[in-house]
């Protein structure tokens, strides 16, 4: 169902703050939002749940500065959440923040999330549990298949997505196989846009030596603070190890090291490598991201800071 038309006015604005992981999002968030009295909902898909926190690099609630948040620690971990899921739990949210006379600020890494919270999502079959299932042993046993068989039954969407980006390869092949048609005609229906809102997003693209170089020390900053006994005490709280979160990197890697598949060495140094890789999957994401405004930088960095203040101040100011 599309959304009703909110009450808010046409001039409501929200601030989104996206990049790759360990470009400064955070920080740069808490800076806008300290400056234009904001408020910051998280959208990093693994943030959202509780317990996990070293490898998100979750700030603690001593470093929010007073600035409330939300979507933090929302979640049990071992339930599904999915982007729609995000859209429909933080729009809500968004509104309660805007009434406060406050400036929602989303910061996260998800680029989905971000595009389904503002641009919505198309009407879609809901999760057969089932059929993923049986996709998740035929991609187990032969790696790739899902995106393979995503190339026979919709090869429009097959070529948007990256080989290895097998959740969003299976939700678009089990969109084709419930829905009798390909997923782009699916798509094609129409999205449940966000309304009442204007929106900024500014993507942080740092220099990618450096944000590698920044990357593999977070890495091993994460294992040397206790990344595999945090894995080992969210375990022992009984969330399960087939928990959605565990897929995440550094957990995933982690969680071998506990089970004895993989040295602490060979955890940090695949850890780094899909750090990398993740990464260079998000920029070429936010690149193709509508409307983003690209800051070259880290959030961290004063002349980000300045300019972003001034875009922003820029935002707030115009009307309409």
């Amino acid at each position: 169902m599309p959304e009703t038309k909110s009450s808010e006015p046409p001039s409501s604005r929200l601030v989104a703050v996206a990049g790759p992981t360990g470009s400064g999002k955070s920080e740069l968030a808490l800076r806008l939002a300290e400056r234009f009295d904001g408020e910051i909902v998280n959208c990093d898909s693994v943030q959202v749940f509780k317990y996990f926190n070293i490898g998100t690099a979750k700030l603690p609630e001593r470093a929010w500065r007073g600035i409330p948040h939300h979507m933090i620690d929302a979640l049990e971990p071992d339930l599904v959440f999915t982007a729609g899921d995000f859209a429909r739990t933080a729009r809500p949210i968004l509104r309660e923040i805007t009434g406060r006379g406050h400036l929602p600020v989303v910061a996260g890494g998800t680029g989905f999330y971000l595009r389904a919270l503002v641009e919505g999502l198309a009407p879609g079959p809901v999760r057969d549990e089932e059929l993923r299932t049986r996709l998740a042993a035929k991609e187990a046993r032969r790696p790739g298949a899902v995106h393979r068989l995503l190339c026979r039954f919709d090869a429009a969407t097959a070529a948007r997505l990256h080989p290895n980006d097998v959740p969003k390869a299976m939700r678009a092949l089990e969109i084709c196989l419930r829905a009798r048609r390909p997923a782009t005609e699916v798509f094609a229906a129409g999205r449940d846009a966000l309304t009442g809102y204007r929106v900024l997003k500014i993507g942080l693209f740092p220099d990618r030596e450096k944000l590698v170089a920044r990357l593999e020390a977070r890495v091993e900053a994460m294992f040397a603070e206790g990344l595999v006994a945090e894995t080992e005490a969210i375990l022992a709280r009984g969330v399960p190890a087939n928990a959605k979160p565990f897929e995440s990197i550094g957990y995933k890697q982690a969680l071998q090291v506990v089970r004895g598949e993989l040295s602490v060495k060979d955890a940090i140094f695949y850890s780094k490598r899909d750090t990398r890789q993740y990464a260079k999957r998000q920029m070429t994401w936010f690149r193709q991201e509508p409307g983003l405004e690209v800051v070259r930088g880290f959030g961290n960095d004063e002349l980000v800071v300045e300019r972003a203040m001034a875009r922003v101040g820029e935002f707030l100011s115009h009307d309409g």
